[in-house]
């Protein structure tokens, strides 16, 4: 930490903030310069939290040097990490795609969004047991129940289940059920159920809060690894605007900004962030462009009868198009259409045999001829050394003042 003093501190301020800092535990080191007086602070993270100068006279600016989340930091962690969910990899070297139904609602429609997510290319299967709403007249889920439904349906898929857990205290019976524990965003800072989740021996899915930073979304992340787990993969769905048209504003920024900050895996939830799902499919492509390592949506068999936000949820052509937006961030790069033929070898096919760019059925304007020998044009008329084209031989010369 640096603690930066006004230019017109005095001596005694400067004394009096030293004095401060030994008192709480800290080592204090005065750099006086032209026009400034700094004072650099060593001492333990608790140390470091408990020197509370900002108010003290004579302080202009403090300073963090180092990061306050230590185990989820990129600076102590170099390589970015792969999480695990019963051998599906989120991270670095691949692309997940997590789909099912945003709330379980019944054994038939948790299986055909199950089948409909596996065919989409999903690796893992989401569906919500428990659903923390804010109408308290909404569909809040069948809790156990979905719990038992959601186990069903990966024994009979094979899909991982991740699933939302709400109460410390039904961590335990979440845990036996699902592989992977999800922290919603109306969770993100309730510390006692990141501990409690923390210690339960499951991957967790961390979702932003609705108006957390970078930093404080990154703080909740240490209260889980803290307890000894650093299975995390943070989840960007959106947060809070001023616009009323959209349900939340997906910040795309996020995912190169923490995957700077962190080594954790960052995935995108566009279903979540647009609220229609007419913006699912823009947006998870650009959580692509952007580099995350997945992306989560919601899939239903009939999402005009959904519990559950239908508005958002994808089905029919739409899935098929996110197979083929998911294949190209791999790199396999369709040609088309789910269906519509096989898939091309990498970039260096984008171009089909017309010239033209994949898919667009356009040519591309013909070359110009080769040159022709030397001292011939394209078209091999000789030129003469002025540039101009030569005459016939025995061709009457031009006429001066004539065209």
């Amino acid at each position: 930490m640096v603690i930066v003093m006004a230019p017109s501190c005095t001596d005694a301020e400067v004394d009096d903030v030293v004095a401060h800092v030994r008192t709480a535990g800290g080592s204090a080191f005065v750099s006086r310069g032209i026009t400034r007086t700094i004072v650099g602070v060593v001492g333990t993270e608790e140390v470091l939290e408990s020197v509370d100068v900002g108010l003290l006279p004579g302080v202009g600016e403090v300073v963090r040097i180092t990061t306050p989340y230590k185990l989820v930091s990129s600076e102590n962690h170099q390589s970015r990490s792969t999480v695990s969910v019963r051998g599906v990899p989120i991270g670095p070297d691949t692309f997940t795609l997590i789909a099912g139904p945003c709330a379980v609602e019944s054994a038939e429609q948790t299986l055909a969004a199950a089948h409909q997510a596996r065919r989409a290319g999903a690796t893992l299967l989401r569906g919500g047991a428990y659903k923390p709403r804010t109408s308290p007249y909404a569909f809040q889920g069948l809790g156990v129940a979905g719990l038992r439904i959601l186990a069903e349906v990966s024994a009979e898929t094979g899909l991982p289940v991740v699933t939302e857990i709400v109460d410390a205290a039904d961590v335990d019976v979440v845990a036996e059920h699902a592989d992977m524990l999800q922290i919603g965003t109306r969770n993100m800072q309730n510390f006692p159920l990141l501990q409690a989740v923390g210690g339960a021996g499951r991957p967790v899915l961390l979702k932003r809060g609705l108006t957390a930073t970078y930093e404080e979304w990154l703080m909740a992340a240490e209260y889980v690894a803290q307890r000894g787990n650093l299975d995390i993969v943070l989840c960007e769905r959106g947060v809070r605007s001023f616009e009323p048209a959209i349900r939340n504003m997906l910040d795309v920024s996020a995912v190169p900004m923490v995957h700077a900050m962190s080594h954790l895996p960052v995935i995108v939830d566009p279903s979540h962030a647009g609220g229609r799902r007419d913006l699912v499919l823009p947006l998870a492509r650009a959580a692509m462009a952007a580099g995350a390592d997945g992306v989560m949506v919601d899939v239903h068999p009939e999402p005009e009868r959904a519990l559950c936000d239908g508005a958002q949820a994808l089905s029919g052509g739409l899935l098929d198009e996110l197979t083929v937006a998911q294949a190209a961030r791999r790199g396999r790069w369709p040609a088309g259409p789910v269906g519509a033929g096989p898939a091309r070898s990498g970039p260096a096919a984008g171009r089909r045999a017309s010239g033209g760019p994949a898919g667009s059925g356009a040519s591309r304007r013909p070359r110009r001829p080769a040159p022709g020998p030397a001292g011939c044009s394209a078209g091999g008329r000789r030129r003469s050394r002025t540039g101009r084209r030569g005459r016939r031989p025995g061709s009457p010369g031009r006429r001066p003042g004539t065209r």
